[in-house]
């Protein structure tokens, strides 16, 4: 998470969407910055919301745009799925390496979810409370050219971004038939990415 206090602006970190590479471009330019752990780097709207805006509106009565960006379901898998197939994952409960790429996404339709496949929902990161706002700014994980322009434009610089926490190469194949159900079963995923800029 990074927090732009000048420009109103907070960028959350939907894991798997490149958010390591905007921190590094960036951090030195944010205000604030969430690295870790995992659930405040990652955090999602409804958190943001309730514990870091709220700090906004109670000493500096403002609160921050929120931008975030959002990835193609079945690639945003994809990603989970490379990522966990690491050779240091090799004999953790979250290791990928041995099973095929339907074989997760089957996985990730279980519930509950097996540890390996329990990766969360983009659509749910940007669920917000019941008082809360929500993403004022929503981008899609291919239009890269957007956010940078949004980005540079906002901030008034010009960002270079370096490739980070690359993935190994894996096998992404789809059975029809797998693909049919998850799209049905996870319509609202497809739901998000398809309302992004």
């Amino acid at each position: 998470m990074l927090v732009f206090y000048e420009e109103r602006l907070a960028f959350l970190a939907v894991p798997k969407t490149g958010s390591t590479a905007y921190h590094s471009a960036l951090k030195d330019r944010a205000d604030l910055v969430v690295t870790g752990p995992p659930a405040l780097k990652h955090a999602p709207v409804r958190r943001y919301d309730r514990f870091f805006q709220n700090i906004f509106r109670k000493m500096y009565d403002t609160d921050m745009e929120i931008m975030a960006v959002v990835r193609e379901p079945i690639d945003w898998l994809g990603s989970w799925y490379k990522f966990r197939s690491r050779d240091e994952r090799i004999g953790h409960p979250h290791s990928t390496r041995d099973m095929s790429f339907d074989d997760y996404v089957q996985a990730y339709m279980k519930s509950p979810r097996p540890e390996y496949a329990d990766v969360g929902s983009q659509s749910q990161f940007f669920r917000t409370r019941s008082n809360g706002c929500g993403a004022d700014h929503v981008f899609k994980y291919e239009n890269q050219d957007k956010i940078l322009d949004f980005l540079e434009n906002r901030l008034d610089m010009k960002i270079a971004l370096q490739r980070e926490n690359v993935s190994p190469t894996r096998d992404l194949a789809l059975s029809a038939k797998t693909e049919q159900k998850f799209r049905k079963r996870h319509a609202l995923e497809f739901e998000c990415h398809e309302k992004a800029q």
